[in-house]
Protein backbone atom coordinates (compact mmCIF):
# COMPACT_ATOMS: atom_id res chain seq x y z
CA UNK A 1 0.00 0.00 0.00
CA UNK A 2 1.48 3.48 -0.37
CA UNK A 3 2.99 4.44 2.68
CA UNK A 4 3.92 8.46 3.06
CA UNK A 5 7.12 9.28 5.07
CA UNK A 6 8.50 12.36 6.43
CA UNK A 7 11.63 11.23 7.45
CA UNK A 8 14.97 12.79 6.34
CA UNK A 9 16.88 10.93 3.16
CA UNK A 10 19.86 9.92 4.29
CA UNK A 11 23.05 8.50 2.23
CA UNK A 12 21.64 8.98 -1.20
CA UNK A 13 24.01 8.91 -3.86
CA UNK A 14 22.00 12.40 -5.74
CA UNK A 15 22.94 11.53 -8.93
CA UNK A 16 20.39 8.82 -9.03
CA UNK A 17 17.60 11.18 -7.95
CA UNK A 18 18.52 13.57 -10.51
CA UNK A 19 18.37 10.97 -13.36
CA UNK A 20 15.32 9.40 -12.05
CA UNK A 21 13.92 13.00 -12.14
CA UNK A 22 15.08 14.04 -15.90
CA UNK A 23 13.26 10.64 -16.79
CA UNK A 24 10.20 11.35 -15.45
CA UNK A 25 10.07 14.91 -16.24
CA UNK A 26 10.76 13.92 -19.97
CA UNK A 27 8.12 11.20 -19.85
CA UNK A 28 5.57 13.78 -18.64
CA UNK A 29 7.13 16.44 -21.62
CA UNK A 30 6.61 13.93 -24.39
CA UNK A 31 3.72 12.64 -23.38
CA UNK A 32 1.52 15.84 -23.09
CA UNK A 33 2.16 18.03 -26.29
CA UNK A 34 -0.41 20.41 -27.08
CA UNK A 35 -0.78 18.50 -30.34
CA UNK A 36 -0.13 15.38 -31.05
CA UNK A 37 -0.45 16.46 -34.96
CA UNK A 38 2.43 19.07 -34.23
CA UNK A 39 5.74 17.84 -32.50
CA UNK A 40 9.28 18.31 -32.64
CA UNK A 41 10.83 15.25 -34.07
CA UNK A 42 12.55 14.78 -31.39
CA UNK A 43 10.05 14.74 -29.04
CA UNK A 44 8.55 12.12 -31.36
CA UNK A 45 9.11 8.21 -30.49
CA UNK A 46 10.59 6.92 -33.31
CA UNK A 47 7.91 5.12 -35.84
CA UNK A 48 9.27 1.55 -36.13
CA UNK A 49 12.84 1.03 -35.82
CA UNK A 50 15.57 3.68 -34.85
CA UNK A 51 16.19 5.69 -31.79
CA UNK A 52 15.39 9.11 -30.93
CA UNK A 53 15.62 10.92 -27.34
CA UNK A 54 11.76 10.31 -26.71
CA UNK A 55 12.42 6.30 -26.74
CA UNK A 56 15.34 7.21 -23.84
CA UNK A 57 13.42 8.47 -21.12
CA UNK A 58 11.32 4.97 -20.37
CA UNK A 59 14.03 2.69 -20.50
CA UNK A 60 16.34 4.98 -18.94
CA UNK A 61 13.40 5.08 -15.87
CA UNK A 62 13.45 1.28 -15.98
CA UNK A 63 17.50 1.08 -15.54
CA UNK A 64 17.27 3.49 -12.49
CA UNK A 65 14.45 1.17 -11.19
CA UNK A 66 17.00 -1.70 -11.16
CA UNK A 67 19.82 0.58 -9.73
CA UNK A 68 17.32 1.10 -6.86
CA UNK A 69 16.01 -2.55 -6.34
CA UNK A 70 19.91 -3.56 -5.53
CA UNK A 71 19.53 -0.34 -2.96
CA UNK A 72 16.24 -1.04 -1.23
CA UNK A 73 17.18 -4.68 -1.52
CA UNK A 74 20.54 -4.95 0.02
CA UNK A 75 18.84 -3.88 3.33
CA UNK A 76 17.53 -7.67 3.22
CA UNK A 77 20.65 -8.98 2.17
CA UNK A 78 19.27 -10.27 -1.01
CA UNK A 79 17.51 -13.44 0.85
CA UNK A 80 15.10 -14.49 -0.16
CA UNK A 81 12.29 -14.47 3.10
CA UNK A 82 8.63 -14.87 2.30
CA UNK A 83 8.14 -11.41 4.39
CA UNK A 84 10.60 -9.84 1.43
CA UNK A 85 8.66 -12.27 -0.89
CA UNK A 86 5.01 -10.69 0.27
CA UNK A 87 6.71 -7.24 0.55
CA UNK A 88 7.42 -7.57 -3.39
CA UNK A 89 4.23 -8.95 -4.35
CA UNK A 90 2.71 -6.93 -2.67
CA UNK A 91 4.18 -3.77 -4.13
CA UNK A 92 3.59 -5.39 -7.61
CA UNK A 93 -0.03 -5.77 -7.43
CA UNK A 94 -0.11 -1.62 -6.14
CA UNK A 95 1.77 -0.54 -9.18
CA UNK A 96 0.09 -2.77 -11.67
CA UNK A 97 -3.63 -2.04 -10.29
CA UNK A 98 -2.49 1.87 -10.44
CA UNK A 99 -1.97 1.57 -13.86
CA UNK A 100 -5.23 -0.31 -14.62
CA UNK A 101 -6.93 2.44 -12.59
CA UNK A 102 -5.34 5.12 -14.71
CA UNK A 103 -6.56 3.14 -17.99
CA UNK A 104 -9.63 3.10 -16.47
CA UNK A 105 -10.28 6.76 -16.04
CA UNK A 106 -10.17 7.68 -19.17
CA UNK A 107 -12.37 5.01 -20.42
CA UNK A 108 -14.90 6.24 -17.49
CA UNK A 109 -14.55 10.01 -18.75
CA UNK A 110 -14.74 9.14 -22.23
CA UNK A 111 -18.02 7.54 -21.61
CA UNK A 112 -19.66 10.47 -19.09
CA UNK A 113 -18.56 12.72 -22.34
CA UNK A 114 -20.26 10.37 -24.77
CA UNK A 115 -23.66 10.38 -22.76
CA UNK A 116 -23.26 7.33 -21.11
CA UNK A 117 -24.75 7.16 -17.13
CA UNK A 118 -22.43 6.87 -14.52
CA UNK A 119 -22.87 3.34 -13.67
CA UNK A 120 -22.55 2.29 -17.34
CA UNK A 121 -19.02 4.65 -17.88
CA UNK A 122 -18.22 3.01 -14.21
CA UNK A 123 -18.34 -0.58 -15.26
CA UNK A 124 -16.96 0.08 -19.02
CA UNK A 125 -14.15 -2.53 -18.89
CA UNK A 126 -14.62 -4.11 -22.38
CA UNK A 127 -11.93 -1.95 -23.93
CA UNK A 128 -9.58 -1.30 -21.03
CA UNK A 129 -5.92 -1.60 -21.97
CA UNK A 130 -4.81 -4.25 -19.60
CA UNK A 131 -0.59 -3.34 -20.31
CA UNK A 132 0.65 -0.17 -20.49
CA UNK A 133 3.77 2.27 -18.59
CA UNK A 134 2.73 1.07 -14.65
CA UNK A 135 1.95 -2.32 -15.47
CA UNK A 136 5.37 -2.96 -17.15
CA UNK A 137 6.83 -0.89 -14.48
CA UNK A 138 5.19 -3.47 -11.92
CA UNK A 139 5.40 -7.01 -13.11
CA UNK A 140 9.40 -6.23 -14.27
CA UNK A 141 10.11 -4.58 -10.68
CA UNK A 142 8.22 -7.83 -9.28
CA UNK A 143 9.85 -10.48 -11.61
CA UNK A 144 13.34 -8.55 -11.31
CA UNK A 145 13.35 -8.47 -7.10
CA UNK A 146 12.19 -12.11 -6.91
CA UNK A 147 15.32 -13.13 -9.30
CA UNK A 148 17.45 -11.10 -7.10
CA UNK A 149 16.86 -12.44 -3.96
CA UNK A 150 16.87 -15.99 -5.72
CA UNK A 151 19.69 -16.20 -7.93
CA UNK A 152 22.87 -16.17 -7.09
CA UNK A 153 24.22 -12.67 -8.36
CA UNK A 154 27.49 -13.68 -10.11
CA UNK A 155 24.60 -15.90 -12.11
CA UNK A 156 22.99 -12.84 -13.30
CA UNK A 157 24.80 -12.07 -16.27
CA UNK A 158 24.62 -14.98 -17.48
CA UNK A 159 20.96 -14.54 -16.86
CA UNK A 160 20.71 -11.62 -18.43
CA UNK A 161 22.18 -12.64 -21.43
CA UNK A 162 20.11 -16.12 -21.78
CA UNK A 163 17.09 -13.98 -21.57
CA UNK A 164 18.06 -11.95 -24.88
CA UNK A 165 19.16 -14.30 -26.71
CA UNK A 166 16.28 -16.33 -26.43
CA UNK A 167 13.63 -13.22 -27.40
CA UNK A 168 16.43 -13.14 -30.13
CA UNK A 169 15.32 -16.18 -30.95
CA UNK A 170 12.06 -15.84 -30.70
CA UNK A 171 12.07 -12.08 -32.51
CA UNK A 172 14.27 -13.62 -35.67
CA UNK A 173 12.17 -17.35 -36.08
CA UNK A 174 8.62 -15.39 -35.27
CA UNK A 175 8.69 -12.36 -38.00
CA UNK A 176 9.40 -9.89 -35.10
CA UNK A 177 10.84 -7.26 -36.51
CA UNK A 178 7.76 -6.45 -38.86
CA UNK A 179 4.80 -4.09 -38.21
CA UNK A 180 2.56 -7.15 -39.45
CA UNK A 181 -0.46 -9.27 -37.60
CA UNK A 182 1.77 -12.16 -38.33
CA UNK A 183 4.31 -10.34 -35.95
CA UNK A 184 4.74 -13.03 -33.02
CA UNK A 185 4.66 -10.62 -30.40
CA UNK A 186 0.96 -9.52 -32.00
CA UNK A 187 -0.04 -13.23 -32.40
CA UNK A 188 0.44 -13.68 -28.05
CA UNK A 189 -1.44 -10.14 -27.42
CA UNK A 190 -4.21 -11.03 -29.34
CA UNK A 191 -4.53 -14.90 -28.48
CA UNK A 192 -3.95 -13.98 -24.50
CA UNK A 193 -5.12 -10.31 -24.05
CA UNK A 194 -7.61 -9.69 -26.61
CA UNK A 195 -7.43 -6.66 -29.46
CA UNK A 196 -9.61 -4.60 -27.11
CA UNK A 197 -7.66 -4.35 -24.53
CA UNK A 198 -4.35 -3.58 -26.74
CA UNK A 199 -2.90 -0.74 -27.46
CA UNK A 200 -3.37 0.61 -31.43
CA UNK A 201 -0.38 1.99 -33.40
CA UNK A 202 0.08 4.08 -36.84
CA UNK A 203 3.35 2.46 -38.96
CA UNK A 204 3.88 3.74 -42.19
CA UNK A 205 0.27 4.52 -42.81
CA UNK A 206 -0.82 0.96 -41.87
CA UNK A 207 -3.05 0.75 -38.43
CA UNK A 208 -2.71 -2.32 -35.75
CA UNK A 209 -3.05 -3.82 -32.51
CA UNK A 210 0.30 -3.24 -31.57
CA UNK A 211 0.73 -3.26 -28.36
CA UNK A 212 4.06 -1.72 -27.32
CA UNK A 213 4.26 -2.82 -23.65
CA UNK A 214 3.08 -6.51 -24.81
CA UNK A 215 3.81 -9.58 -22.87
CA UNK A 216 6.65 -11.20 -25.24
CA UNK A 217 8.37 -8.15 -24.88
CA UNK A 218 8.38 -7.86 -21.20
CA UNK A 219 11.14 -10.74 -21.51
CA UNK A 220 14.15 -8.46 -22.87
CA UNK A 221 12.77 -5.99 -20.24
CA UNK A 222 13.32 -7.69 -17.43
CA UNK A 223 16.83 -7.99 -18.83
CA UNK A 224 16.85 -4.48 -18.63
CA UNK A 225 16.32 -3.80 -15.14
CA UNK A 226 18.17 -6.69 -14.41
CA UNK A 227 21.35 -4.76 -16.31
CA UNK A 228 20.38 -1.87 -13.91
CA UNK A 229 19.99 -3.92 -10.87
CA UNK A 230 23.71 -5.23 -11.88
CA UNK A 231 24.99 -1.43 -12.22
CA UNK A 232 23.74 -0.75 -9.09
CA UNK A 233 25.63 -3.61 -7.78
CA UNK A 234 28.68 -1.83 -9.02
CA UNK A 235 28.88 1.57 -7.62
CA UNK A 236 27.25 0.42 -4.27
CA UNK A 237 29.94 -1.91 -3.86
CA UNK A 238 32.33 1.54 -3.84
CA UNK A 239 32.34 4.78 -1.79
CA UNK A 240 34.61 6.55 -3.91
CA UNK A 241 32.84 8.03 -6.78
CA UNK A 242 35.83 8.48 -9.22
CA UNK A 243 35.54 4.59 -9.07
CA UNK A 244 31.83 4.48 -10.02
CA UNK A 245 32.08 6.54 -12.82
CA UNK A 246 34.95 4.72 -14.32
CA UNK A 247 32.89 1.31 -13.90
CA UNK A 248 29.76 2.96 -15.57
CA UNK A 249 31.48 4.59 -18.34
CA UNK A 250 33.27 1.43 -18.69
CA UNK A 251 29.90 -0.64 -18.76
CA UNK A 252 28.14 1.91 -20.48
CA UNK A 253 30.99 2.29 -23.40
CA UNK A 254 30.44 -1.92 -23.91
CA UNK A 255 26.92 -1.96 -23.63
CA UNK A 256 26.10 0.64 -25.88
CA UNK A 257 28.75 -0.22 -28.44
CA UNK A 258 27.54 -3.88 -28.60
CA UNK A 259 23.81 -2.54 -28.94
CA UNK A 260 25.06 -0.54 -31.79
CA UNK A 261 26.98 -3.02 -33.48
CA UNK A 262 24.07 -5.81 -33.47
CA UNK A 263 21.83 -3.57 -34.61
CA UNK A 264 22.74 -4.45 -38.47
CA UNK A 265 21.20 -7.75 -37.54
CA UNK A 266 19.33 -6.94 -34.42
CA UNK A 267 17.66 -3.46 -35.24
CA UNK A 268 16.64 -1.28 -32.63
CA UNK A 269 13.76 -0.72 -31.87
CA UNK A 270 11.75 0.31 -28.55
CA UNK A 271 8.23 -0.89 -30.05
CA UNK A 272 9.18 -4.01 -29.81
CA UNK A 273 12.10 -3.82 -26.94
CA UNK A 274 14.66 -5.87 -28.90
CA UNK A 275 17.52 -6.69 -27.55
CA UNK A 276 19.48 -4.26 -29.07
CA UNK A 277 17.47 -1.74 -27.94
CA UNK A 278 17.58 -3.03 -24.51
CA UNK A 279 21.66 -2.97 -24.72
CA UNK A 280 22.15 0.21 -26.24
CA UNK A 281 19.79 2.21 -23.79
CA UNK A 282 21.16 0.76 -20.73
CA UNK A 283 24.76 2.08 -22.12
CA UNK A 284 23.28 5.37 -22.42
CA UNK A 285 22.00 5.18 -19.47
CA UNK A 286 24.95 4.04 -17.29
CA UNK A 287 27.03 6.58 -19.04
CA UNK A 288 25.10 9.40 -18.08
CA UNK A 289 24.73 8.02 -14.67
CA UNK A 290 28.32 8.51 -14.33
CA UNK A 291 28.40 11.82 -16.06
CA UNK A 292 25.77 13.43 -13.53
CA UNK A 293 27.58 11.27 -10.53
CA UNK A 294 31.00 13.71 -12.05
CA UNK A 295 28.96 16.45 -12.22
CA UNK A 296 26.88 16.43 -9.16
CA UNK A 297 28.71 14.43 -6.50
CA UNK A 298 32.35 15.16 -7.43
CA UNK A 299 32.17 18.30 -8.88
CA UNK A 300 29.32 19.95 -6.44
CA UNK A 301 27.43 21.74 -9.27
CA UNK A 302 23.94 21.23 -7.80
CA UNK A 303 21.89 24.22 -7.96
CA UNK A 304 21.04 23.16 -11.50
CA UNK A 305 19.30 20.09 -10.56
CA UNK A 306 16.69 21.23 -7.80
CA UNK A 307 14.36 21.35 -10.44
CA UNK A 308 14.66 17.66 -11.09
CA UNK A 309 15.09 16.53 -7.59
CA UNK A 310 11.72 17.32 -7.43
CA UNK A 311 10.43 14.83 -9.34
CA UNK A 312 13.36 12.28 -8.35
CA UNK A 313 12.49 11.87 -5.26
CA UNK A 314 8.96 11.06 -5.46
CA UNK A 315 9.00 9.40 -9.29
CA UNK A 316 6.04 7.36 -9.73
CA UNK A 317 3.61 9.56 -7.77
CA UNK A 318 4.98 12.30 -9.67
CA UNK A 319 4.50 10.63 -12.78
CA UNK A 320 0.83 9.27 -11.77
CA UNK A 321 0.17 12.65 -10.71
CA UNK A 322 0.69 13.37 -14.45
CA UNK A 323 -0.85 11.24 -16.37
CA UNK A 324 -4.04 12.12 -14.16
CA UNK A 325 -3.85 15.30 -14.97
CA UNK A 326 -4.02 14.72 -18.31
CA UNK A 327 -6.36 12.69 -18.00
CA UNK A 328 -9.07 15.52 -16.61
CA UNK A 329 -7.73 18.46 -18.47
CA UNK A 330 -8.75 16.74 -22.02
CA UNK A 331 -12.23 15.86 -20.23
CA UNK A 332 -12.97 19.20 -18.32
CA UNK A 333 -14.80 21.77 -20.30
CA UNK A 334 -14.80 25.73 -20.01
CA UNK A 335 -16.62 28.10 -22.11
CA UNK A 336 -15.13 28.97 -25.48
CA UNK A 337 -15.99 31.18 -28.52
CA UNK A 338 -13.79 29.33 -31.07
CA UNK A 339 -16.24 25.99 -31.65
CA UNK A 340 -19.87 25.82 -32.69
CA UNK A 341 -20.93 24.22 -28.68
CA UNK A 342 -19.51 27.27 -27.19
CA UNK A 343 -17.19 24.24 -24.76
CA UNK A 344 -14.14 23.56 -25.39
CA UNK A 345 -11.80 21.07 -23.47
CA UNK A 346 -9.26 22.89 -20.79
CA UNK A 347 -6.81 21.58 -22.65
CA UNK A 348 -8.06 23.20 -25.45
CA UNK A 349 -8.37 26.36 -24.46
CA UNK A 350 -5.29 26.34 -23.29
CA UNK A 351 -3.07 25.53 -26.55
CA UNK A 352 -6.06 26.30 -29.13
CA UNK A 353 -7.05 29.38 -27.75
CA UNK A 354 -4.44 30.90 -26.28
CA UNK A 355 -0.75 29.58 -27.01
CA UNK A 356 -1.47 29.25 -30.66
CA UNK A 357 -2.30 33.15 -31.49
CA UNK A 358 0.41 34.01 -28.87
CA UNK A 359 3.03 31.76 -31.21
CA UNK A 360 1.47 33.53 -34.16
CA UNK A 361 0.00 30.24 -35.29
CA UNK A 362 3.11 28.18 -35.29
CA UNK A 363 1.39 25.23 -33.89
CA UNK A 364 4.56 23.00 -32.71
CA UNK A 365 5.93 25.90 -31.17
CA UNK A 366 2.56 26.56 -29.08
CA UNK A 367 2.54 22.69 -28.58
CA UNK A 368 6.24 22.65 -27.45
CA UNK A 369 5.11 25.33 -24.38
CA UNK A 370 1.97 23.63 -23.52
CA UNK A 371 4.06 20.53 -22.69
CA UNK A 372 6.83 22.54 -20.82
CA UNK A 373 3.50 24.58 -18.94
CA UNK A 374 2.09 21.34 -18.20
CA UNK A 375 5.52 19.57 -16.96
CA UNK A 376 5.99 22.93 -14.00
CA UNK A 377 2.32 22.52 -13.19
CA UNK A 378 3.01 19.38 -12.01
CA UNK A 379 6.61 20.48 -11.00
CA UNK A 380 4.94 22.88 -8.65
CA UNK A 381 2.95 20.41 -7.25
CA UNK A 382 5.54 18.45 -6.37
CA UNK A 383 7.72 21.21 -5.15
CA UNK A 384 5.09 21.50 -1.66
CA UNK A 385 5.75 17.66 -0.95
CA UNK A 386 9.77 18.31 -1.45
CA UNK A 387 9.69 21.73 0.44
CA UNK A 388 7.64 19.85 3.56
CA UNK A 389 9.69 16.85 2.83
CA UNK A 390 6.78 14.21 2.16
CA UNK A 391 8.06 11.68 0.21
CA UNK A 392 5.27 9.28 -1.07
CA UNK A 393 6.81 5.38 -1.50
CA UNK A 394 4.23 3.10 -3.67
Amino acid sequence: MTQISAQKKSGRLLALDILRGITIAGMILVNNPGSWGSIYAPLRHAEWHGLTPTDLVFPFFMFIMGVSSYISLRKFDFSFSWPTFIKIIRRTIVIFAIGLAIAWLGLFLRGIASGASIIEATLNFDHIRILGVMPRLAICYGIASIIAITLRHKYLPIFIVGLLVLYSIILLTGNGFEFADSNVISIVDHKILGPDHMYGDTVGGVYLKFDPEGLLSTIPSIAHVLIGFWMGMLIMGTKDNNVRIQDLFIAGTILTFAGFLLDFGLPINKKIWSPTFVLTTCGLASSFLGLLIWIIDIKGYKKWCRFFEVFGINPLFMYVLGAVLSILIGYIKVPSGSTESGMISLKGAIYTDFLVPLCQNNTTLASLIFAILFVVFNWCIGYVLYKKKIYIKI
